[in-house]
């Protein structure tokens, strides 16, 4: 009996119709192919190890217990003081206190209005010497022993040592922007022309060839004077110097003025060193 072969037509993979015009040896195909056995085994690897990380401790302590006390451990015991349960407290012996002297007293009871004929003379006020060693209360009472009294020092002239100390009062806050600004006597060009005169360009700036501004900070007090002279950014070089010296040479100034009275105003100029 003749048996005939059959083979039936195997399809076509999605990796054979993509290279089916290209050239499949080419290492492309090998790893289309051998793609999805990699990562199945990769993620069944994957999930193996987490398993194993998570039932690790388990069996561990199952294998192997920890046993109570290793031989690199030190039991540490700590002995607990129990108190008795009745303390008894020794008395606290308080110093004894002397009753302080009696004072000698005269009845002076508030005034009562009564009939003429019921008047009696205890009832009557004391009068000046007898309240001049004693004071007044509701009986009259011996003290038991003397008593010190203090009196109020006599009132006498000062002498020239004892002088009353004046008390300075602290200078107000300075303004920072009033109605009217502080001037230089003249306005800014007779300022500009008062600089020219009396800055000098310091030696070692001018030979390091610096230049530029030095802000310089001041008060205007109400009389016109300049106070609190400092500098708020300066260049250097003998420039801050200066600035602050020609600020103390100026006269005095025009002060400000808040609701027409001179008050005290911070002030800030800029002073200009160029190299001509």
């Amino acid at each position: 009996m003749l048996r005939s072969n059959t083979f039936l037509p195997v399809a076509p993979t999605y990796d054979d119709i993509i290279f089916q015009a290209r050239n499949q040896a080419y290492g492309a195909f090998v790893l289309r192919q051998q793609y999805r056995p990699t990562l199945s085994r990769a993620l069944g690897l994957g999930v193996g190890l987490f398993l194993a990380g998570l039932a690790g401790p388990t069996l561990y302590d199952h294998f192997w217990p920890k046993s109570v006390v290793s031989d690199h451990e030190v039991m540490i015991t700590a002995d607990v003081m129990k108190l008795p349960d009745n303390v008894e407290e020794p008395p606290v012996a308080l110093p004894k206190t002397e009753p302080a002297p009696a004072v000698n007293t005269v009845r002076n009871l508030p005034p009562e209005v009564k009939p003429e004929d019921e008047v009696i003379d205890e009832n009557l006020p004391p009068t000046t010497e007898q309240l001049k060693d004693a004071t007044s209360g509701t009986e009259t009472a011996e003290g038991t022993g003397a008593e010190e009294v203090i009196l109020a020092p006599e009132a006498s002239a000062p002498t020239i040592q004892e002088k009353a100390v004046e008390v300075e009062t602290a200078p107000e806050t300075p303004f920072v922007t009033v109605e009217q600004q502080p001037e230089y006597p003249g306005g800014i060009e007779a300022l500009r022309n008062f600089l020219g005169k009396n800055l000098n360009y310091p030696r070692a700036a001018a030979s390091a060839g610096v230049s530029g501004r030095v802000y310089v900070s001041f008060v205007v007090n109400t009389d016109g004077s300049l106070t609190d002279i400092h500098v708020l950014k300066g260049i250097g070089f003998g420039c801050d110097e200066e600035a602050i010296r020609v600020m103390q040479k100026m006269p005095h100034w025009k002060p400000g003025k808040q609701s027409g009275r001179a008050v005290r105003v911070k002030f800030n100029l800029p002073i200009a060193f160029t190299l001509e």
